[in-house]
């Protein structure tokens, strides 16, 4: 019984201790996990989280070798101890919790829908029924996604900082499943496994040089290592390059190798137009801060690259992604240093000629950020449109492409634009660039599964056919009437279509296609009147535009012309400084009505000798013909008139109509009229309007001998 008794005790000491030995196990695991959850080490967190729930479960090491950012937009604690969570929680509930974070941050998002589903109806953390309503986005779920978001909202429980994302994840869905979002025409398809996707993750394309050489991100097997014992190349992102070998075929990626790229993550880069690049260095010791470094090239041999200074990069804080303007003048990247609007936001900086920052970077504020992240920024030169991504501002899931447009003269940005499906999808799209007409581009996205949970693959897009087409009507100025059948040219000031001419229907109306980048001068004429002017762009359109252009004509009068404000000095022919900024704006409407043939008429008043005021006119007439003679008028337009004080000019009312008497005459400034006039003020006026510049429509069918001359 002695014997018995102290075995049944050694059991009881030996099972008490195991549960002791087990429950210290249980806090080894935890605090391991929460540390490395601390250090965005969110694969070994959920293997140690994992542990304390099972000790039996055991994961494979998920390594992440990706470049995006993980931030927490505009929440100031880590995701894990939201506003909203519990004082208290049981261990679980905790860990539990955890896990579903884990696999969220490292986009699983299959196995994060069926924690959180576990977790939101334990109740917790009532934060969680919005992570499950997002899985449910990101995974394609649309329906469902938008019932759970609204039951989240109308809870009662939902925090401030995640109903205006809740509301915004809403109108992603509803746009996911529009029409507005499908583009049928663009062809999206992964790039081949034999240059680019090979490895656990390939992103981040650039062009170098030309559209036919690229760069791009890649872990894959025989990349650079210090240890090969303990570390494994196909975990670490190194930078690659190729060639086309022929249209859509590309030779084998070639690894830059060392100095260039390292034993730690070496990613995103891109070339200024110098031989300098720029890309971003992380190591997994410390993955909450990557920096922008910078090397040079000659013959394809690197120096050591540098980190770049605070000018970019912050201590404590990422900078990633850099994107190098094709003249090299800006830097673009996104970063979560202070100043910004919350998580990454898009920021750039200026480049001196060695490549330098020359100061601080800016944000480039709203509309392009927002307190959630906006990373990969590529400017696209032709179009001046910025291309990025986002996971905020109504993203169909995760990360979405957006576009948005630079204003030349002021440098600001208008509102992004989703650029839809199928190059957005409910997983992470980033890393769009286009080539010069964005007829084709690259972009990078985790579509598809992987081992891993999260793969970046590089994709090639075909874009939809953008066309751009310009309408309007020809209208009679005086009548407000369409004007049939008259005549619209385009011309491209730059010379790189032909003049493209087209006639208007029976009802004014008139349209045309165009193409891209252009800027086009635009003339509309009609017998009998004169020639209306536009000028339009299609830079800067990314997308098929119907463009409006009116014209409007006015009648060419029997009478002549006056040209208002032509002086000369006294008793001479000599044309005042005020008088040839007048004729400038003659030269431009003659240029402008290159069919006209005119007669430049000058006349004097009636005071005088009739001789003397005869020749005086016709030497300032001949003043005004050799200005335009100068300016380049053909000398077969003009015929120069002097008419002295023999045609007097029309009386005008005060809307500056002609006057006509009781017979229906006009009524001209003779001097019987002039010296009927009560006031010597209204006389001298009178006087002044005989004295007076004018042109006279001769004929309308002087043909035009040089079609390049100015517009």
């Amino acid at each position: 019984m002695i014997g018995l008794r102290r075995i049944f005790v050694l059991l009881c000491i030996i099972g008490v201790s195991g549960q002791i030995s087990y429950a210290q196990s249980k806090k080894v695991w935890l605090h391991k996990a929460d540390e490395f959850y601390a250090k965005q080490d969110y694969a070994s967190a959920l293997e140690n989280y994992k542990k304390v729930v099972n000790d039996s479960a055991a994961l494979k090491t998920l390594v992440l070798p990706y470049e995006h950012t993980v931030s927490n937009q505009k929440f100031k604690k880590s995701d894990s101890t939201k506003l909203n969570s519990p004082k208290t929680v049981d261990l679980r509930n905790y860990t539990e919790h955890q896990i579903a974070m884990c696999y969220k941050l490292t986009y699983d998002y299959g196995h994060a829908l069926d924690y959180f589903k576990k977790t939101k109806d334990l109740g917790a953390y009532p934060d969680d029924h919005y992570y499950y309503a997002h899985a449910m986005m990101n995974l394609g779920q649309y329906e469902e996604a938008i019932a759970e978001y609204n039951a989240y909202l109308k809870s009662g429980n939902a925090s401030d900082e995640y109903i205006e994302q809740a509301q915004k994840d809403l109108v992603g869905c509803y746009l996911a499943m529009s029409d507005e979002n499908q583009h049928m025409e663009v062809q999206v398809s992964m790039a081949d496994t034999n240059t680019f996707n090979k490895g656990t993750s390939s992103f981040a394309v650039q062009y170098w040089d030309s559209e036919d050489k690229l760069i791009f991100t890649s872990a894959r097997d025989h990349g650079v290592v210090l240890d090969p014992v303990k570390q494994q190349s196909e975990f670490l992102c190194d930078l690659y390059w190729t060639e086309r070998e022929y249209e859509d075929s590309w030779l084998p990626a070639t690894n830059f190798g060392r100095p260039l790229n390292s034993a730690k993550h070496d990613a995103a880069g891109c070339f200024n137009n110098n031989n300098v690049i720029y890309y971003t260095r992380w190591s997994d010791e410390n993955r909450t801060e990557k920096h922008i470094y910078l090397a040079r090239m000659v013959a394809m041999r690197f120096f050591e690259s540098y980190k770049l200074d605070s000018n970019v990069n912050i201590a404590g804080h990422s900078s990633v992604q850099p994107y190098i303007t094709p003249e090299g003048k800006w830097m673009y990247f996104s970063s979560n240093r202070p100043g910004g609007a919350g998580g990454m936001d898009i920021w750039r900086v200026e480049l001196d000629e060695e490549g330098l920052p020359m100061g601080p970077a800016e944000n480039l504020g709203d509309p392009v950020n927002s307190s959630f992240d906006e990373v990969t920024p590529f400017f696209h030169q032709t179009t001046a449109t910025l291309f990025f991504s986002s996971n905020g501002k109504n993203s169909i899931g995760g990360l979405d492409v957006f576009k948005s447009s630079m204003n030349l003269e002021g440098g600001t940005f208008g509102a992004p634009k989703n650029l839809g499906q199928p190059i957005n999808s409910s997983y992470d799209d980033a890393y769009m660039i286009w080539d010069m007409y964005l007829k084709t581009g690259w972009f990078s996205s985790d579509r598809e599964p992987c081992e891993n949970g999260h793969c970046y693959n590089v994709y090639h897009v075909k874009n939809e056919p953008i066309v751009i087409s310009i309408e309007g009507f020809v209208f009679d100025n005086e009548t407000q009437e369409p004007i049939p059948n008259a005549t619209v040219v385009i011309k491209d000031i730059e010379y790189k279509m032909m003049p493209a001419v087209i006639t208007c229907d029976d009802e004014g109306f008139y349209s045309a296609e165009l193409e891209q980048n252009m800027e086009l001068f635009m003339k509309a004429q009609k017998p009998g009147y004169f020639a209306d002017a536009a000028s339009q762009t299609t830079k800067g359109i990314t997308e098929s535009t119907v463009l409006m252009q009116d014209f409007f004509l006015n009648k060419i009068p029997n009478e002549p012309v006056a040209i208002e404000g032509i002086e000369y000095d006294f008793d001479k022919a000599t044309l005042r400084p005020k008088s040839k900024e007048i004729l400038d704006e003659l030269v431009k409407f003659l240029e402008l009505n290159d069919n006209l043939v005119v007669e430049i008429q000058s006349h004097t008043d009636s005071r005088g000798n009739d001789a003397y005021n005869l020749d005086l006119s016709e030497r300032r007439a001949q003043s005004v013909v050799d200005y335009l003679l100068d300016a380049g008028i053909p000398k077969s337009r003009l015929e120069p008139k002097g008419y002295g004080e023999t045609t007097p000019s029309l009386v005008l009312d005060e809307n500056k109509k002609p006057v006509k008497d009781d017979k229906g005459e006009f009524l001209r400034n003779t001097s019987d009229y002039i010296n009927s006039l009560s006031s010597r003020d209204a006389k001298e006026e009178a006087h002044q309007r005989n004295r007076r510049t004018a042109f006279k429509v001769l004929t309308e069918d002087h043909e035009v001998v040089n079609e390049s001359a100015n517009q």
